[in-house]
């Protein structure tokens, strides 16, 4: 499926799995409430200093994944098992945020997303955390790319390009 797909099923996915190199070359992934501002940038927030900074600073190169609407069925055909997805992929670099203003701004996209009724605590919560809290921000490096698996009303399977 194509980038607007793919963008759309990162929208719609309560976390996204981002897939990290630690400096031993082990891989290291972890869902993670993210906030997209623009077809390229995405941001998530935490601690200072742990293994995503450690990796990051390492190998800034991240790989995001994210499914939605992820339902076993079976196929209406042919009765076999099967399993109804919308996914998404993307690869991009990850990069430690400095700027305040762009820190808050980010902060603000990510509670917006994710609390959007309780933004007038946003402020008392930024002056509490915001020296604290690392922000980071993910540039895709390439159009994301999106993959599903999905029947229409009359059983068929509705392969690539088709939407209803």
């Amino acid at each position: 499926m194509d980038a607007a797909f793919a963008l759309e099923v990162f929208d719609k996915a309560p976390y996204i799995t981002v897939s990290f190199t630690r400096p031993d070359g082990r891989p290291y992934g972890v869902p993670l409430s993210m906030a997209r501002t623009d077809e390229k940038t995405f941001y998530f927030h935490g601690a200072m200093e742990g293994e995503k900074m450690d990796c990051i600073a390492h190998c800034p190169i991240v790989a995001l994944s994210a499914v939605t609407r992820c339902a076993p069925t079976v196929g209406p055909k042919d009765n076999s098992f099967t399993l109804e997805f919308k996914s998404a992929m993307a690869v991009g670099k990850a990069e430690v945020i400095t700027d305040k203003e762009e820190k808050v701004e980010a902060l603000r996209a990510i509670c917006q997303r994710f609390l959007p009724r309780h933004m007038d605590a946003f402020e008392q919560a930024l002056a509490e955390s915001l020296d604290v809290t690392a922000v980071v921000r993910i540039t895709l490096t390439e159009p994301p790319t999106g993959k599903r698996k999905q029947y229409d009303r009359h059983g068929e399977e509705m392969k690539w390009g088709r939407m209803e």
